[in-house]
């Protein structure tokens, strides 16, 4: 049993959300711990809080489960949130006309690209995210150089 990388863990975490009427976060620590994740109960509740997981009734269930929308970019990420993964998880902001590249770790540009999707960002047309790097796109009134230095700050890198 071992601790594995928070976005492998986060990824877990949905599909036992999406597979399993879970009704409380000790529940969902057993079932990590059945597939070989070692994780806290603090930590599943972040993890919960961060994917948008609440808890809603179910036919057939007497107790609330916990559920993720089914259109997680519907969800709108507070801006404390958005501050939060980029000050964890951007290594280097960067830009170029009207496109920013965000650079992460490997394996994790796919959530700074979720967060930044799901903020509505004033001068931000979109994201498309690889393996360590995100491609965001600037409003033509931003710029890239303006949404660079946006992200940077929100990042805690300027």
């Amino acid at each position: 049993m071992g601790r594995v990388p928070k976005n492998r863990r986060q990824h877990l975490v949905a599909r036992l959300l999406a597979d399993n009427a879970i009704t409380s976060q000790s529940q969902l620590v057993e079932l990590l711990v059945a597939e070989g994740i070692d994780a806290t109960q603090a930590t599943i509740s972040r993890d919960l809080e961060e994917l948008g997981a609440l808890k809603v009734r179910v036919p057939g269930v007497d107790h609330p489960v916990y559920a993720i929308a089914e259109l997680p970019q519907a969800q709108l990420t507070p801006i404390e949130h958005l501050r939060r993964v980029l000050g964890e998880w951007v290594v280097e902001v960067s830009s170029s006309a009207n496109l920013v590249v965000v650079r992460t770790p490997p394996g994790s540009a796919h959530v700074v690209a979720s967060a930044l999707d799901r903020s509505r960002l004033d001068g931000m047309v979109g994201t498309v995210a690889g393996d360590d790097t995100v491609l965001v796109v600037a409003d033509e009134k931003t710029g890239g150089a303006g949404l660079a230095s946006l992200l940077g700050r929100l990042a805690g890198r300027q």
